[in-house]
């Protein structure tokens, strides 16, 4: 990791991220990131993984006692760059990727429809990319991205049919779409270091217009929602994916667009799903930072913001990649890595720039109502 938080973020008891470096072999095509349980290791990235939660025996709080580093960035679609993203997929992150890859698994949001069919719908923004876009964030160590959010089905129907066939050929796993509801809300696990990690996603954020239409169900296609009408399906998710993994992972599209601060609305969803038994939840949608830290032993980021993605301004172009280390479910500690986005790249900040960030994401952190560290044993929740 190039920049550590500083003393009031240093929550970092466990193996610092940047001891544990991904394989060097990274995979630059897409379809080849998809790893077979055969070549399941305990190095680096090249554990076994699973669309379906495999049956285990109850496990130890820490699992199999080895720390893992799970990383996350922001909103994605490479708003002024897909040119680049069809040429050459395998530089357009170059910048950044040292720190992607530095974690053994490393998730991003997704945010456009992915391919090249369909017609935008009737909507303000719309965004697709190219499959080459999965090219580009898996050369760059991202290992699983979530497509749950409000432009996830931007190019309609034909649009999503062509997401729905990358995602069944492609390798890379595409959390919170699918061709119904089981597919949507299905987890995504790997093992790492013989800890079994689990991700799930959803979004919160639906165009009024759109929300049935996009909202997967028994037989309709569409995304996972965590909206209150659904959140009751997403955590017995949660709660039937808890029992099978060491460590449980929740990202989620929510949130107030430009706010700096959580909602009330992120704050109880965040609170429901821990209770269900998330570990981490990761948060995107406000395209701006909000606060990091522990939310009693659980681990919380609000908002990870822009990524790669168009900013304008220079509070929309703050940007970073979080590491979190963990031992199964205990949080050992987490760093951030601050970054800013210049024609829709992120490129990692050093010096004053990198300590002033550092700096706005401690009082982010305060305004979240999130600590440094975790409450000490007996502490309450």
């Amino acid at each position: 990791m190039t920049t550590v938080l500083a003393a009031t973020l240093s929550a970092c008891a466990g193996t610092d991220a940047s001891s544990v470096a991904k394989p060097t072999n990274q995979p630059t095509n897409g379809a080849s990131t998809a790893r077979s349980a055969e070549s399941a290791s305990t190095d680096g990235k090249s554990g076994a993984d699973s669309t379906k939660a495999p049956t285990t025996t109850q496990r130890p709080a820490t699992g199999s006692g080895q720390a893992v580093t799970l990383a996350f960035a922001g909103d994605t679609n490479f708003q002024n760059q897909l040119a680049a993203v069809k040429s050459s997929p395998g530089t357009v992150l170059a910048a950044i990727a040292p720190t992607l890859s530095a974690a053994d698994v490393t998730m991003v949001n997704l945010e456009a429809a992915l391919g090249t069919g369909g017609s935008p719908v009737n909507k303000k923004f719309t965004f697709q990319v190219p499959e080459q876009a999965l090219t580009a964030l898996s050369s760059a160590g991202i290992d699983v991205v979530t497509m749950a959010n409000n432009h996830g089905m931007d190019y309609g129907p034909v649009g999503f049919a062509d997401s729905l066939r990358i995602k069944a050929s492609n390798g890379m796993p595409i959390l919170g779409l699918g061709a119904d509801d089981a597919e949507a809300y299905t987890p995504w696990t790997t093992e790492v270091k013989g800890q079994k990690i689990g991700f799930v996603a959803a979004n919160d954020v639906f165009d009024a217009a759109l929300v049935s239409s996009w909202t997967a169900a028994p037989g309709h296609p569409g995304l996972a929602s965590a909206e209150e009408v659904h959140q009751e399906r997403l955590a017995q998710e949660i709660r039937d994916l808890r029992p099978t993994v060491d460590t449980l992972v929740v990202f989620l599209h929510y949130g107030t667009e430009t706010q700096t601060c959580p909602n009330q609305r992120q704050k109880d969803l965040v609170q429901f799903l821990t209770d269900a038994g998330a570990d981490i939840v990761v948060g995107s949608h406000p395209h701006r930072l909000q606060g990091v830290g522990y939310r009693g032993q659980q681990f919380v980021a609000y908002s990870l913001g822009n990524f790669a993605f168009q900013a304008n301004s220079p509070e929309g172009a703050a940007t970073g990649v979080l590491t979190v280390t963990a031992t199964g479910r205990q949080i050992d500690g987490y760093t951030w890595t601050p970054a800013v986005i210049r024609n829709s790249i992120p490129f990692p900040l050093t010096g004053a720039a990198a300590q002033a960030a550092q700096t706005t994401m401690t009082q982010r952190q305060q305004c979240a109502g999130l600590t440094p560290t975790a409450p000490g044993p007996g502490a309450t929740k």
